[in-house]
C-alpha cells in the first residue's frame, strides 16, 4: 500500500497562482497512476485531475482545463498540482488519490474509485 501527505494548500486571492504537492511512501509510486479530488463546503468530492504512471497521460475536469496541470516526479515519489488563475469556486479541500488501474477509461469505469487517499489540503481562494 502506499500513504499519501498532501501539502500547498494555503488562501490566496483571486487570479493568484499555487502549487500543491503530494508525497508517497510505503510502496513503489510508479506503479500507481494517480489523481487529484477536490471537496468544496457543502458539496460532494469531485474529480479534478488524473495522470498515467509515466506522466505521458492526463486528464483534467473540464472546470479546470487550461489552469491546472497535474504532473508527477516518480523518482521523488511526488505528485503535483499547479493551479492558476484561481477563482473563488476553486476553494475546497484537495486530495490526492492513487490506484493500481493503469488506464484512465478503467477508473472512470470504476466511477473514480481509488485505493488511497491523502487526508487533504485546503485551498482557500478569496475574491
Amino acid at each position: 500500500q502506499v500513504q499519501l501527505v498532501e501539502s500547498g494548500g494555503q488562501l490566496v486571492q483571486a487570479g493568484d497562482s499555487l502549487t500543491l504537492s503530494c508525497v508517497g511512501s510505503g510502496d513503489t509510486f510508479r506503479t500507481y497512476t494517480m489523481a487529484w479530488f477536490r471537496q468544496a463546503p457543502g458539496k460532494e468530492r469531485e474529480f479534478v485531475a488524473w495522470i498515467s504512471r509515466g506522466g505521458v497521460e492526463q486528464y483534467l475536469t473540464d472546470s479546470v482545463t487550461g489552469r491546472f496541470i497535474i504532473s508527477r516526479d516518480n523518482p521523488r515519489n511526488t505528485l503535483f498540482l499547479q493551479m492558476r488563475n484561481l477563482k473563488p469556486e476553486d476553494t475546497a479541500v484537495y486530495y490526492c488519490a492513487a490506484t493500481r488501474l493503469v488506464s484512465f477509461s478503467s477508473v472512470v469505469g470504476q466511477n473514480y474509485g481509488m485505493d488511497y487517499w491523502g487526508k487533504g489540503t485546503l485551498v482557500t481562494v478569496s475574491s
